[in-house]
C-alpha cells in the first residue's frame, strides 16, 4: 500500500506538530526569532485550524506508514511546503515525498530560504537548480531562492 495520501481532519495534530517542530529545527538558527519560533508559532491553534477549516488541507498529502511522518503542500506546479517530523529524517520520506509531487502532482519549482543549506543540498540531489529569482521572505530580512527541476 503507497504510504502517501491526501491529508485529512484526523491528522490535524500530526500535521501542526511535525510544522511546528520541524519549522523550530530548521529556522531558528536562521531567524534568530524565540518570540515567532516559541510565541507565534503554537501547535494547538494550528492543529485546531486544520481540524474546523478543510480548505486548510488543500493541496496537503501525508506521509502515512503506520502514522504520518512527513507532509508535502503542492499548489500548481510549485512545492509550497515539504517537512519530515524531524524524529524521522534522513529514512528516505523526503525523497519519496519529493518523487511523489514530480510525477504524480507535476511539481516542478520551490522556493527555498538562501541559508538553509540542508535543504539546498536536498533539493539539489532531487535534481533542482537556482533559476535566479530571489525575494525577500515577509517580514524578515531573508531571502528566499527559486529552485527549478533542471531540464534532463
Amino acid at each position: 500500500m503507497d504510504p502517501i495520501r491526501k491529508a485529512a481532519g484526523q491528522d490535524a495534530s500530526r500535521l501542526a506538530e511535525i510544522l511546528i517542530f520541524a519549522k523550530r529545527v530548521q529556522y531558528r538558527p536562521i531567524f534568530q526569532n524565540d518570540r515567532v519560533s516559541f510565541g507565534e508559532m503554537q501547535v494547538l491553534p494550528l492543529a485546531l485550524d486544520f481540524a474546523r477549516r478543510p480548505e486548510a488541507l488543500r493541496g496537503l498529502w501525508v506521509f502515512d506508514d503506520e502514522f504520518v511522518k512527513g507532509l508535502l503542500r503542492v499548489q500548481g506546479d510549485e512545492i509550497k511546503e515539504l517537512y519530515v517530523d524531524p524524529f524521522f529524517q534522513r529514512q528516505g520520506i523526503g525523497g519519496r515525498l519529493m518523487a511523489f509531487a514530480l510525477r504524480g502532482l507535476g511539481a516542478r519549482r520551490l522556493f527555498v530560504l538562501e541559508k538553509n543549506a540542508g535543504a539546498i543540498d536536498f533539493y539539489r540531489r532531487q535534481g533542482f537548480v537556482f533559476t535566479g529569482a530571489r525575494r525577500l521572505e515577509p517580514g524578515t530580512p531573508e531571502y528566499v531562492a527559486e529552485m527549478a527541476l533542471s531540464p534532463q
